[in-house]
């Protein structure tokens, strides 16, 4: 399917590994120009380095920029005044119980999690408004949904991008423009596969035996009982962004493996 992205301009901020690097990778394959941000040089050369590889001729380009703070968003839009499509991917999480979680840990990752997207969509969306196209993907998670006992603070970040992307989906009415959320499920992203590997170093059992662990203890309503790929993810966050799903707005898609058990 030709997703008709050739021409388009898109900014993934976070998108150094992961999911963020996975979609990048995604829109630079069908045609799009892609710009892939992250805190640091190295990293960001490294991402630009491994999506050429992947694809020679893509046209990719990179801004060295924390999307998670406001002087950070400040220097991105300098240099990028202007996208087609933004996914705002960035974000930062971690396991902590809700009597440790201290007012700086809950101003910090709402700052990351939640404003980042708040300043960037402001920024691109009026733009994207007066051209009559854009799109706009927030990458929330399952755990917006069902907050996790160990983690309420990132949960409750979540919860939020869906409510910002429902809402400014809203001021898209009757434009060429949409702003959805996508939820994806346990994912094998880097910091995955950094716990995986400790974990399995730790108790002197394979990653195997540490994924099938944790889908029987932390995740069990998970149908598809395994971590998906950050491909897997992408995949639908770059159909979102294409003119062919032009009929989605306001919506929040799963890539979550069957872990949510509700319907709707």
């Amino acid at each position: 399917m030709d997703l008709k992205l050739h021409g388009k301009s898109a900014l993934v901020s976070g998108s150094t590994a992961g999911i963020g690097l996975a979609i990048a990778l995604g829109l630079a394959q069908e045609g799009a120009s892609v710009i892939v941000n992250g805190r640091s040089e190295e990293r960001v050369a490294q991402a630009i380095d491994k999506i050429k590889q992947s694809t020679p001729d893509a046209k990719v380009s990179g801004v060295v920029a924390d999307a998670g703070t406001a002087s950070g968003v400040k220097q991105l839009f300098q240099k990028v005044p202007h996208v087609d499509i933004l996914i705002n991917n960035v974000g930062i999480y971690g396991p902590k119980t809700f009597f440790d979680i201290t007012d700086e840990d809950w101003l910090k990752i709402f700052e990351v999690n939640v404003l980042s997207g708040v300043r960037l969509s402001r920024q691109y969306l009026q733009k994207q408004l007066e051209q009559n196209w854009g799109r706009i993907i927030f990458i929330s998670s399952e755990s917006a949904i069902q907050i996790p006992v160990e983690m309420i603070h990132y949960g409750t970040t979540k919860t939020a991008q869906l409510a910002i992307a429902r809402g400014l989906a809203e001021i898209t009415v009757g434009t060429g423009v949409t702003v959805n959320s996508v939820l994806p499920g346990p994912t094998r992203s880097e910091g995955v596969e950094d716990y995986i590997s400790q974990l399995g170093q730790e108790r002197s059992i394979s990653p195997a035996e540490v994924e099938a662990e944790f889908f029987q203890s932390v995740r069990p309503t998970s149908l598809i009982k395994r971590f998906a790929s950050n491909e897997e993810v992408a995949a639908i966050v770059v159909y979102l962004s294409s003119p062919v799903a032009s009929a989605t707005n306001g919506a929040a898609l799963r890539v979550d493996g069957g872990v949510i058990r509700s319907i709707v």
